[in-house]
């Protein structure tokens, strides 16, 4: 009928050439990861493959090796592998590939953004992306690569849809709060993370929202940046306050390590003088003296879920494109240890 309209022409790599001033051939290495591609360049045809909406729509094909036996492989990509967190979810990253005989490779995101191409030119079946925010021109040149990616934790809301991993990070907030209060402290200090992580912000949100419907004053909320050391300044800021607090909360337990040594070197003890309770039930937490008080996320089911997630993707291929990405979130629970008490008097 002419009444009908017609169905919309698929971008092409020809469109992506053009909108980026480059060639088809030029546009077909950036989506294999070819290294004699300027960073410009690169950039500017993934900038260009976002903006026309070019997608082969399907997972790329498993790889042949130069073995036959060798198993498929995933990319766990990070920015970084110092501390328990990224070790975790490793383990759970792990577990699950290698019950469907999946090998992980890590890739590190340095601030180049060429980790994007290193995924492209490996015969990787997919990519799960941690403590990194990738942006909208990388997923979607991963999207055209025929690169399926999720999220685990994302910093910020996702420049692109695509399926996610994290935890009730709002309601964990909200239970330190409630655990805190139901001791009989009024006076609260925040230590927080990085101002713009999504998953900082739910966990000072939720523990203000138990402050507030206690009554009790709003808590004094400094950034730390998940760092020890400045989580320790900002934390000898508050405490050397004449009306400090009798609790602090800190959105880590790495940061709350950093409140430990405030404490200590203004000759407060814990939990007498100051309660404490963490974020994450890292083995940091238990190593403290007293073991810290503090919200459990399960790091490696994250990891592993992720991974669930990736296999599903991979099995839709682009049938469910235009449909809402999952987004799967566990529970976080309160695990009360010895960095708690009433406060004195």
């Amino acid at each position: 009928m002419a009444s009908e309209k017609k169905r919309e022409r698929q971008p092409t790599l020809s469109d992506v050439a053009t909108f980026a001033g480059t060639s088809v051939p030029t546009v077909s290495k950036v989506l294999r990861g070819g290294t004699d591609i300027s960073p410009a360049t690169r950039d500017r045809v993934m900038i260009a493959v976002r903006e026309v909406g070019y997608s082969k729509g399907v997972p790329r094909p498993r790889a042949r090796s130069l073995s036959s036996e060798a198993p498929p492989l995933i990319d766990l990509v990070v920015n970084h592998v110092d501390g328990s967190w990224a070790n975790r979810v490793l383990v759970g990253v792990e577990r699950e590939a290698a019950a469907a005989n999946v090998d992980v490779v890590i890739t590190i995101a340095r601030d180049d953004g060429d980790w994007v191409s290193r995924l492209l030119r490996r015969p990787s079946q997919g990519a799960v992306i941690v403590l990194v925010d990738p942006t909208s021109a990388q997923l979607a040149a991963l999207a055209a690569g025929g690169v399926p990616v999720v999220l685990v934790t994302p910093m910020s809301r996702p420049a692109a849809p695509v399926p996610s991993v994290g935890v009730t990070n709002w309601e964990g907030g909200r239970s330190a709060a409630e655990h805190l209060l139901e001791l009989g402290h009024t006076r609260f200090g925040v230590i927080a993370g990085g101002h713009d992580h999504l998953y900082n912000t739910a966990r000072i949100d939720g523990f203000r929202s138990a402050v507030r419907d206690a009554g009790a004053d709003e808590p004094h909320v400094a950034y730390a940046d998940w760092n020890r050391e400045l989580a320790a300044e900002r934390a000898t800021e508050l405490l050397s306050a004449e009306d400090r607090p009798t609790a602090v909360f800190a959105c880590s337990d790495v940061m709350a390590l950093g409140v430990y040594d405030a404490a200590r070197s203004l000759g407060l003890s814990i939990p007498g003088d100051l309660s404490v309770v963490g974020f994450d039930d890292g083995p940091e937490a238990e190593w403290a003296t007293p073991a810290i008080t503090t919200v459990h996320q399960p790091v490696a089911e994250m990891g592993a879920g992720a991974v669930g997630l990736l296999f599903q993707t991979r099995r839709r291929g682009g049938d469910d494109e235009r449909s809402r990405p999952p987004r799967v979130e566990l529970s976080t629970s309160l695990v009360a240890r010895g960095s708690t008490s009433a406060p004195r008097g």
